[in-house]
């Protein structure tokens, strides 16, 4: 009877230590999730920005003209292609254009055929044309101006497609596109504007508790929108608009403040 009566005491000494641990590690994750609490109700997260308008200061203009002639009339072409060559130079020198800020491309030659069931393509992509259906050829040369006087260029583009057809150019313009090459640092000061911009929205926020705006405790800035003036659009990886000269910046920042 006695050994029956002191067996327990061992089992009964360990449910207490497990016990023991038990409350001594619930008590850690309840101090951990209120410090955590405290933590998270000691901040405030804010996002900040700022815009800028800016006009662009390179413009990137390119435009084409072509000749189409006849199965035997390659050469009489490319004669044609350096009279119009000729003839697009010396009109784009007499609007002010320099010769560095021109760039050719090579002459393309393509097959035209007599109907486009007759069409196939070389291992380069280059258009042929099966059996006898070769109806003739189009040469094409390509050019690219490139420039910061971005007013001037871009009124070259507007009356070149004009000004050429009339002296006999089968003359083909595109927009124009234009660029701000000093965004990079445009940016860090529009990054500081923006962080400004949050700090005082944390201000206002969080006067009507009487607290106080302290140190930063993390910030991240988003990405920049270069649209037109009054755009409304937005891109989560960002958007770069070049048909206009005249462009607005954004810059996004958020920012978390610690309180005082």
């Amino acid at each position: 009877m006695k050994n029956r009566m002191e067996n327990p005491r061992p089992q009964t000494a360990i449910a207490a230590a497990i016990l023991a641990v038990a409350i001594i590690v619930g008590t850690l994750v309840i101090a951990e999730a209120l410090y955590k609490a405290r933590a998270l109700g000691n901040t405030v997260a804010v996002t900040g920005s700022a815009e800028r308008i800016i006009q662009s200061d390179t413009i990137k203009w390119t435009g084409s003209f072509s000749r189409n002639v006849d199965p035997t009339g390659l050469k009489g072409g490319s004669e044609q292609m350096n009279a119009d060559l000729k003839l697009v130079q010396d009109y784009l020198k007499a609007k002010g254009v320099q010769d560095s800020e021109i760039k050719l491309q090579p002459v393309t030659v393509t097959a035209v055929c007599a109907s486009q069931n007759n069409v196939m393509y070389d291992k380069n992509g280059n258009q042929l044309c099966s059996g006898n259906n070769l109806s003739g050829y189009s040469l094409q040369q390509s050019f690219t101006v490139e420039s910061d006087n971005v007013d001037q260029v871009g009124k070259i583009a507007q009356a070149a497609t004009n000004d050429l057809i009339a002296q006999g150019v089968t003359f083909t313009s595109n927009p124009p596109e234009y660029y701000y090459n000093k965004l990079a640092d445009l940016k860090m000061d529009m990054i500081t504007q923006a962080t400004k911009n949050a700090k005082d929205r944390a201000d206002r926020i969080i006067q009507t508790t009487g607290g106080k705006i302290g140190g930063v405790q993390s910030a991240g800035t988003g990405v920049f929108q270069v649209t037109q003036v009054n755009s409304t659009e937005v891109s989560d990886y960002g958007t770069y608009d070049t048909t206009t000269p005249e462009k607005k910046v954004t810059a996004i920042v958020r920012v978390s403040f610690l309180l005082k």
